[in-house]
C-alpha cells in the first residue's frame, strides 16, 4: 500500500482570500476559499448573484471546455477552474466552498502556485470522516485521433503525460509524477499556462484573453525558439508540467480522490471531460474504497459497488473490461 495515502478527509483551518483578474474577461475577481464540513466536496459559490447559487465541482456540471474548463448550473457558470482545482487536489483538500464575485476564477500568475501558497497560509484541518476514494480496478482508455488518455490500476495517484509540438522550443516533452502534496508543490504547482503569440493576439481580437499578460502567460515567440517573458522559464520543461497540472485539475471533477495511474498523450480539457465520462460510464472498472489504520499499515475497505454508486452519474453502463473508445474531434 502506498505510504502517501491519507485515509481521512481534510479541509482548511480558516478562510483565505485573494484578488486577481480573469484571464478572458480581464475583470477584477475577489475569491475566498472557505472551510467546509466533511463530505461537502469542492463547491463554487457565486456571491455576486442573487440567491448566492452554488455549483458543485463535478464532471456532470461541465458546460464548456473551450480554452478552459467551465462548470455551470443553469445560467450560472464559473470558468477557468482547473488551476484552483489542481491546487486543492494537489494539497489534499477534500472539502471547501469557494466564494467568488465573478464568473471566472482569477488567473493569478497562470499557475497553481499562488493558490498553493494561500492554502498553506490557511493551514489544513483533518476531519473525522474517512476519504471515499475512486479506485481503478481495470484499465480504461479514450482516444481522439492522435490524442489519448488512459488510466490503469495503481496503489496511489500518478500522472504521466506527453506533448508534441512541431517547434524547436517545445518539441516533445514527457513528465511523470506521483501526486503528493510535497511533489505537487515542488514540481507541478508553479508551471504556468502558455500560448503562441499569434494565438493570444487572435484571442484579443475576438474579445478573449483580455486579462492575459506576460505576468500570467508564457508567450512563445513567433520564431518558436524563445519566449517573450523576460524572466524566462521556471523549469526547462515547464510546458509539460503545466499539462500535468491541467490533468490533475480536471480529474478533480470526478468528485473523489483517485487511486490510479493516468497516462495522457497530447490531451486537453475536452478530452479530459470525455474521459471522465468514460470512467463514469464503466463502473465495473472501478470501486469506491476507504482506508483504515491497522497497526503500522493501512487496510483497504470496499464501501460501495461501482455499479450502484455509478448510478448517480449516469443511468446506463458499458460492459466490463478495458474500454477503448474512439471519439470525433473535441475541443481542447
Amino acid at each position: 500500500m502506498a505510504p502517501q495515502i491519507e485515509p481521512y478527509q481534510y479541509t482548511l483551518q480558516r478562510p483565505v482570500s485573494c484578488c486577481g483578474v480573469g484571464l478572458h474577461t480581464g475583470r477584477t475577481v475577489n475569491l475566498t476559499i472557505n472551510p467546509a464540513p466533511a463530505n461537502t466536496g469542492i463547491q463554487f459559490l457565486r456571491s455576486d448573484i442573487s440567491g448566492r447559487p452554488v455549483i458543485p465541482a463535478r464532471v456532470e456540471r461541465v458546460v464548456s471546455t473551450t480554452l478552459a474548463t467551465t462548470i455551470g448550473e443553469g445560467s450560472c457558470t464559473v470558468s477557468t477552474t482547473e488551476h484552483l482545482l489542481a491546487a486543492l487536489r494537489g494539497c489534499g483538500v477534500d472539502n471547501a466552498v469557494i466564494d467568488l464575485d465573478s464568473h471566472e476564477v482569477p488567473i493569478m500568475d497562470g499557475s497553481a502556485g499562488p493558490f498553493v501558497r494561500l492554502l498553506k497560509t490557511a493551514g489544513l484541518s483533518r476531519q473525522h470522516s474517512l476519504r471515499k476514494m475512486l479506485r481503478i480496478t481495470r484499465p480504461i482508455s479514450l482516444a481522439d485521433g492522435n490524442k489519448s488518455i488512459r488510466i490503469e490500476p495503481y496503489d496511489g495517484y500518478k500522472v504521466s503525460a506527453r506533448i508534441q509540438f512541431d517547434d524547436a522550443l517545445i518539441s516533445e516533452q514527457r513528465y511523470s509524477v506521483e501526486v503528493t502534496p510535497e511533489r505537487f508543490g515542488k514540481e507541478i504547482a508553479r508551471a504556468r499556462t502558455f500560448g503562441f503569440v499569434e494565438q493570444v493576439e487572435q484571442l484579443w481580437q475576438n474579445g478573449l484573453a483580455l486579462g492575459g499578460t506576460l505576468d500570467n502567460v508564457i508567450a512563445i515567440h513567433w520564431n518558436r525558439r524563445s519566449i517573450l517573458n523576460e524572466d524566462g522559464l521556471r523549469f526547462d520543461d515547464e510546458f509539460i508540467r503545466h499539462k500535468v497540472l491541467d490533468v490533475i485539475g480536471d480529474m478533480t471533477l470526478l468528485g473523489s480522490p483517485v487511486l490510479g495511474h493516468v497516462i495522457a498523450d497530447r490531451s486537453g480539457h475536452g478530452l479530459h471531460r470525455a474521459f471522465m465520462q468514460a470512467v463514469i460510464d464503466n463502473p465495473q472498472s472501478w470501486e469506491y474504497v476507504t482506508f483504515k489504520q491497522r497497526g503500522a499499515s493501512l487496510c483497504r475497505h470496499k464501501v460501495q459497488s461501482a455499479r450502484n454508486s455509478g448510478r448517480r452519474f449516469a443511468p446506463f453502463f458499458a460492459p466490463a473490461g478495458e474500454v477503448m473508445t474512439t471519439r470525433p474531434a473535441c475541443a481542447v
